[in-house]
């Protein structure tokens, strides 16, 4: 539905190198009934998909450890970050697309996902949609040792972690990337690697 109180004058590409940054100039109908005209700058670099692979067997989760140049230049003394394995879309649909990157990134081939929800993940200045994803996992899953795409210079470390382990990490600071802190919240609420494997979703309402 639009927004009727605003009305974008004019966008401006500011660098259109590796993505897209552009300056949007727009009136905004403030609360008390007059235009404001406001400028604004929003950076494209397309939608995205992440996933958390599980096993309730061995209670323990995959993760990716790989530098990240922005978290080196804000206080991150090696650069290297703990995450869940996460790509872009292309052309394909957020499904189709982390089951691709799974494979690339961690050596696992995936055949069945689930959806649990989406995320805008830093609205104040990226355009970003998050698709968020979990999936169980097993070793006869194992078609090679991931590590990422050679041709995007991809460098990642796979990881098999203990579930608890991977939750305290949270508490330390060792895990500081807010999509992977999502998915293991999510796993801890749902009860995901219960062994039983009876999952019981939480519901949001019931937390407000």
């Amino acid at each position: 539905m639009k927004n009727d109180r605003v009305n974008i004058v004019a966008d401006e590409v500011l660098s259109n190198n590796w993505y897209t940054l552009k300056k949007y100039t727009f009136d905004y109908l403030s609360a008390g009934g007059q235009w404001e005209r406001q400028s604004r700058e929003a950076y494209d670099r397309g939608n995205g998909a992440v996933i958390m692979l599980y096993n309730r067997e061995k209670q323990t989760v995959i993760l990716t450890r790989q530098f990240r140049i922005p978290t080196y230049v804000n206080g991150n003394e090696t650069g290297m970050l703990i995450e869940a394995c996460a790509g872009l879309l292309d052309r394909d649909n957020p499904e189709d697309c982390i089951k691709r990157e799974t494979e690339e990134e961690t050596g696992y081939k995936i055949n069945a996902v689930e959806k649990i929800f989406e995320a805008y993940m830093s609205p104040g200045s990226v355009t970003e949609i998050l698709y968020f994803f979990v999936a169980e996992y097993s070793e006869d899953m194992k078609v090679s040792e991931g590590g990422g795409s050679v041709q995007e210079q991809e460098n990642i470390e796979v990881m098999e972690l203990r579930f608890n382990e991977a939750l305290n990490m949270v508490k330390t600071g060792e895990i500081k990337d807010a999509k992977t802190i999502m998915l293991l919240q999510y796993a801890q609420l749902n009860q995901l690697l219960t062994k039983n494997g009876q999952k019981e979703h939480f519901q949001l309402s019931q937390a407000i």
